[in-house]
């Protein structure tokens, strides 16, 4: 409780986040500065902070809460067997073709887990790790002091459509050159850190949401933009979009990991997802390799 007042700004605060009134926050909180005989907080205008004492405790204390918190989230899985619930969040540049095919597996191999999936963007995947959000994460990076296996490079590729104006120069283009010109890039769906990955920069930047808008925004000749090869392929072979003639930079080659977020807890059907996402074999047309 001492962790709740302090993390959510108040005692009110924090009874409505352990779901107590806020009677039973103080009375704990007040019993244990007089079973330590210290003060543990002190009152600045309107809220409540940490003593010296209590900044000491409650940092050597949250790691005894995290420890308790996974025994009993342990607790839990053991009882239950198969997992009635399954995270996933997985990096907007994961082929979808390979997704669903991942995603069939698990509904055959654990009919009973109710499967919960979510697209991330940048730093979004990396945020998922960190703050515990999901059970199975597919990411471009994984962060300090996780461990995850490489599934697969995804190629991403610039493109516009054939009357756009770059191409009206008629030469190899610099960066000079698409500055000048709109870029529509994918909005990084992390909160704490977030990214501008191959962002060039541009006077004009149109920002969307998902991979899915930014091929919208390129088929309508408002951009251009880079993206991953299995989405602009067909497009490209159509005659819709065209691969701009860069000097350098026309491609890039971006890693992808699978993440086992807390392995500790895992159960059956989250080793499951790890494992159909392992099996992933994709083909030309998926990565552009």
């Amino acid at each position: 409780m001492l962790a709740a007042v302090v993390d959510h700004g108040g005692f009110a605060q924090a009874a409505a986040a352990l779901n107590r009134s806020q009677s039973a926050v103080s009375y704990s909180v007040a019993r244990l500065q007089e079973s330590l005989g210290v003060p543990l907080l002190r009152v600045e205008g309107r809220k409540s902070v940490l003593t010296v004492h209590g900044r000491t405790l409650l940092a050597r204390a949250r790691g005894v809460i995290q420890e308790l918190q996974t025994v009993e989230a342990l607790a839990r899985s053991l009882g239950q067997g198969w997992e009635p619930e399954l995270k996933l969040v997985v990096d907007a540049a994961f082929p979808r073709t390979l997704l669903l095919d991942t995603i069939a597996q698990l509904q055959k191999s654990c009919p009973t887990t109710q499967i919960q999936l979510a697209d991330a963007v940048l730093s979004g995947a990396e945020e998922a790790i960190t703050e515990g959000l999901a059970d199975v994460v597919i990411t471009s990076r994984v962060p300090s002091g996780h461990l995850g296996d490489r599934l697969l490079e995804v190629e991403f590729v610039a493109v516009a459509r054939p009357d756009h104006a770059l191409f009206a120069l008629r030469r190899a283009l610099s960066t000079e050159d698409l500055v000048r010109h709109v870029q529509v890039v994918v909005r990084d769906s992390g909160a704490a850190r977030r990214r501008d990955d191959g962002w060039l920069g541009a006077e004009h930047r149109f920002t969307v949401s998902s991979m899915e808008a930014s091929l919208a925004t390129l088929l309508a000749g408002l951009a251009y933009a880079w993206l991953p090869w299995h989405m602009v392929a067909e497009p490209l072979l159509a005659g819709r979009l065209r691969r701009l003639p860069l000097i350098s930079g026309g491609s890039r080659l971006v890693p992808l990991y699978v993440v086992l977020v807390r392995p500790e807890l895992a159960g059956p059907a989250t080793r499951a997802a790890v494992a159909a996402f392992g099996r992933t074999h994709p083909t030309a047309g998926d990565t552009g390799d």
